[in-house]
């Protein structure tokens, strides 16, 4: 029997890093059934709907364009070529996938548009101008390398039993991807642990952070209704079970039991992979690489292009098990 995600919604993340940061669930994600699942020779590369929040207006965008908007808001163009065609294999899919659950099951908020643009809820997508803006004086360099490399892959989708895969993707993991049963607490067979150990050598895999006693204090009895904090203040937060791949599952925050995910949020952390220290009255939190770890790492990504391999080495490497298709 097939496990998928049913209501899982991804982690937001600052846009310092990324132009955009990947939601491949909203609320109502949910498996496509056996029923309703369609062959994928189907698709007939017609025009994504999308909903534009700030106006109503329901886009309608070709594929191409989608794509290498979505390519634009999620992956540096600096990147190696070979990890932009990846990127827009896994937003490619990501449409596809999104497109089968509206019309088998559509969102009354999107009146009838595939996604909207809201990237708390939907994947990055740049209009032109929207590139435009955010590339300045290197946009005509940079939107052609994109394009080129979309036009390249733009007629595959990577899949698993038939199906367009969940093709969830981070900016870099703890040098070990997570899985999404310990990320979200559902299994999912390509969403597996893999190697990343490229990523440990990138200028931003640690971070610190760091909280005042006081300031920490207010935080969490904000966040945690009813918390009892003693008076060591290195007690506050414990940690108390940490996956292979690093991501800290369980911990205590005073007299709460909590998981990383949620330190994560409430401390603006980079990720749920992360040790604690302390400075006198300040508490140091350093964490391992950025966002969820679940898929492909897209500086894992940008570094195995470097060393040569391919966009469907890169592919194949991250979601094991799954086939690219037209």
């Amino acid at each position: 029997m097939k496990r998928y995600f049913s209501g899982l919604i991804f982690l937001t993340v600052s846009i310092t890093i990324l132009p955009a940061v990947p939601v491949l669930f909203s609320g109502n994600a949910r498996a496509v059934t056996e029923k309703e699942k369609p062959e994928i020779e189907s698709y007939t590369g017609e025009p994504y709907k999308v909903l534009d929040v700030s106006t109503g207006e329901i886009m309608e965008v070709d594929e191409k364009t989608y794509v290498v908007g979505a390519v634009c808001a999620e992956m540096p163009a600096t990147f190696n070529e070979e990890a932009l065609k990846a990127q827009a294999v896994s937003a490619h899919t990501y449409a596809e996938r999104q497109r089968i659950m509206e019309r088998n099951s559509p969102t009354p908020e999107l009146c009838g548009a595939d996604f909207s643009n809201d990237t708390n809820k939907y994947q990055g997508y740049f209009t032109k101008n929207q590139a435009l803006e955010y590339y300045g004086d290197n946009f005509a360099e940079y939107y052609e390398k994109i394009d080129n490399a979309v036009s390249e892959v733009l007629p595959y989708i990577i899949t698993y039993e038939d199906e367009p895969i969940i093709s969830a993707f981070h900016s870099m993991s703890s040098g070990k991807t997570e899985s999404a049963e310990n990320a979200w607490g559902t299994s999912v067979d390509y969403l597996i642990p893999v190697d990343s150990s490229y990523d440990i050598s990138e200028p931003e895999y640690l971070n610190e952070v760091r909280y005042e006693k006081e300031q920490l204090r207010q935080i969490l009895c904000e966040k945690f209704s009813g918390i009892t904090l003693s008076d060591d203040f290195t007690t506050w937060i414990t940690i108390n079970s940490v996956s292979d791949s690093g991501t800290v599952l369980s911990a205590m925050v005073g007299d709460f039991k909590v998981s990383g995910n949620d330190i994560r949020e409430i401390l603006a952390l980079r990720s749920a992979c992360f040790e604690i220290n302390y400075d006198g009255d300040t508490i140091v939190i350093t964490t391992k690489g950025f966002g969820h770890g679940v898929g492909m790492s897209q500086h894992g990504a940008n570094a195995m292009a470097s060393e040569g391999k391919t966009w469907r080495d890169i592919l194949n490497h991250y979601y094991p098990d799954c086939k690219i298709e037209k």
